[in-house]
């Protein structure tokens, strides 16, 4: 049986801020079953993950293409490879059976002809939505707990400063800060935003850095005695200022460097001077570096949504059509909490 499977390419590289123009949605026939001796798996894809990073791989070159094995560069016109969570509608692999709902690295796409490599885990619980295996239960959330625990190593009471604070990653970060007993302050892009921190996920405060003309000012105001714990999500003039407003022995987990992604302008210049003699501790990573704490990291982030100690914030979009607007719309701060397209 053959059925149209639509998917999504780029038209070129794309080496400034992206466009919904640069994608291009094709169809081609696709065949729903597989060949005697195949061990691979056909996916019926259901949610897809729209994460900032995919724009590095869209470039002609980037520092961090072909550092890890799911930032290699994007071909235009070819397939785009991202998480997914799917369920199997064939299989000739023994490990996976028809049914089976499986997150994974698959394509951009309503089907996926999908190897064993590819697929990350078996998704055997539905007490929550499927779509948080995708944000704070997959890798968003253990880049907020790794990188905020293992990296930054908080103690109750200290003060915490986390930006992009409304998206998939900060507005976890916040949550467990507070929940480990942290004065916590966020900065978002809108008004909106800056509410939902403090109204909703719990915030002591937080700001819309969009309406201030001195971050060093700013953070000064906000954190008086100075910033414990920085969690970095946007780099370029937030992260200089953050540093500047660092106590001594300050810790610094970047997780992403947004304000970067689209500009090959200004780069991150922090006063090297303050990260010597305050001893500041500034450490980038990625979440695959932590998938030793993964068990432990669900297990606990579970546990707090289901006891409500944990709200998840999801902006969710439709079918495959959606995603060239989705994307787009992460560079223009319009997504709040995790960015999913829903297929199912």
């Amino acid at each position: 049986m053959e059925v149209k499977n639509r998917y999504t390419v780029i038209k070129h590289h794309i080496e400034d801020a992206p466009k919904e123009s640069n994608f291009e949605l094709k169809t081609e026939a696709f065949a729903l079953s597989l060949e005697p001796e195949s061990d691979d798996i056909i996916v019926k894809n259901l949610y897809i993950s729209i994460d900032p990073y995919q724009l590095n791989r869209m470039k002609s070159f980037n520092s961090s293409q072909g550092t890890i094995s799911f930032s290699v560069p994007i071909i235009p016109g070819e397939t785009i490879d991202g998480a997914v969570i799917g369920k199997v509608v064939a299989s000739g692999n023994a490990k996976f059976q028809k049914d089976d709902l499986v997150l994974g690295v698959f394509t951009w796409a309503e089907y996926s002809l999908v190897k064993e490599g590819n697929i990350i885990r078996k998704i055997e619980s539905t007490e929550f939505p499927l779509s948080y295996h995708l944000g704070v239960l997959g890798f968003n959330g253990l880049s907020a707990y790794a990188g905020f625990f293992e990296l930054c190593k908080p103690l109750k009471g200290e003060k915490v400063f986390v930006s992009t604070a409304a998206g998939a990653v900060g507005s976890i970060v916040g949550q467990y800060a507070k929940l480990l007993g942290c004065y916590v302050v966020g900065c978002a892009g809108s008004q909106k935003k800056v509410a939902l921190l403090k109204e909703k996920l719990g915030f002591d405060d937080a700001f819309n850095y969009k309406e201030e003309t001195d971050l060093n000012s700013t953070l000064k105001r906000y954190f008086p005695e100075g910033i414990d714990v920085y969690f970095d999500n946007v780099g370029g003039e937030m992260l200089e200022a953050a540093v500047t407003n660092m106590k001594v022995f300050g810790r610094v987990a970047i997780c992403g460097v947004i304000s970067e992604y689209t500009s090959d302008g200004k780069k991150a210049s922090p006063n090297t001077l303050d990260i010597v003699y305050k001893r500041i501790n500034i450490r980038g990573f990625l979440a695959a570096d932590f998938l030793n704490v993964f068990e432990d990291f669900y297990t606990k982030t579970s546990d707090y949504i289901r006891t409500g100690k944990l709200k998840m914030i999801e902006d969710l979009s439709s079918g495959m059509e959606s995603i060239p607007s989705a994307f787009v719309g992460l560079f223009k701060g319009d997504n709040i909490g995790k960015k999913v397209i829903s297929l199912a």
